[in-house]
């Protein structure tokens, strides 16, 4: 089987190419607005971010994890932040590498893979901008303890968490067609499933893996919301599919 990592990759790849969402850099009025002072970040589909969730950015060394795209760091990076981006998609990369060459301000992008050790030292920054992303990959509670290591002590992690509840419904969201944990590397069909309707390889994971394991590594979570997709049946019952959380490294 291929890598599931690599997979991901390129159908993150293929649905930038095809306009998703999450794909699509901010324009240069977006910027010009941060750069004057409004602006608004999300780590889930439909809720910003409050802003007392960052505190002054000026000068902070701030890692966006797997927040490639050109949507969040450039806003970052516009609130005087000293910015790196980790994201394994090349199109992602690419998309930063852009805004940054059009706006005139200095970015790291790295591709690199969050599975594996991250490539830094010891406390190196200030904020980890995580947003809805740890659902295309199989173990989570790494991911949290190198946060750890590699923010400084008060250092804040802010993520966007999936809690599952996309998993056990169909397309049109009316029933529930399956049950959890969904994860299509234990489940053949489900493997199948997942590569004709060009999902990549995602997984459902539960509230002791994120919330748990944030805690397990040190974290101490201060602030917490549910937001929706922002569309479809489940948005419009109000039923809530995605966690923000911030937490500190006390």
């Amino acid at each position: 089987m291929e890598n599931y990592q690599d997979i991901n990759a390129a159908a993150i790849d293929r649905w930038c190419g095809e306009g998703w969402e999450w794909g699509q850099p901010v324009s240069h009025e977006v910027w010009l607005r941060a750069k004057a002072g409004s602006w608004d970040v999300l780590l889930t589909p439909t809720k910003p971010v409050p802003h007392e969730w960052f505190g002054d950015l000026a000068g902070k060394r701030v890692l966006g994890l797997a927040s490639g795209g050109g949507q969040q760091i450039p806003i970052f990076a516009a609130l005087g932040a000293k910015c790196t981006v980790l994201d394994y998609s090349p199109m992602q990369c690419e998309s930063e590498r852009i805004v940054a060459e059009r706006e005139g301000y200095e970015v790291e992008i790295l591709r690199a893979d969050m599975t594996q050790p991250l490539p830094f030292s010891d406390e190196t920054f200030d904020l980890i901008f995580h947003p809805v992303s740890n659902c295309y990959i199989e173990d989570v509670r790494p991911v949290f303890r190198e946060c750890w290591r590699v923010l400084k002590a008060g250092g804040v992690l802010l993520s966007g968490l999936d809690n599952g509840v996309n998993y056990i419904v169909g397309e049109d969201e009316t029933a529930i067609v399956r049950g959890l944990p969904f994860n299509p590397l234990k489940d053949p069909a489900l493997y199948a499933e997942s590569m004709r309707s060009d999902d990549g390889v995602q997984f459902s994971h539960t509230l002791d893996e994120q919330i748990g394991g944030q805690l397990e590594a040190g974290f101490r979570l201060t602030h917490v919301y549910e937001d929706t997709n922002g569309a479809g049946r489940l948005h419009a019952l109000g039923i809530p599919t995605f966690w923000a959380t911030r937490a500190i490294k006390a």
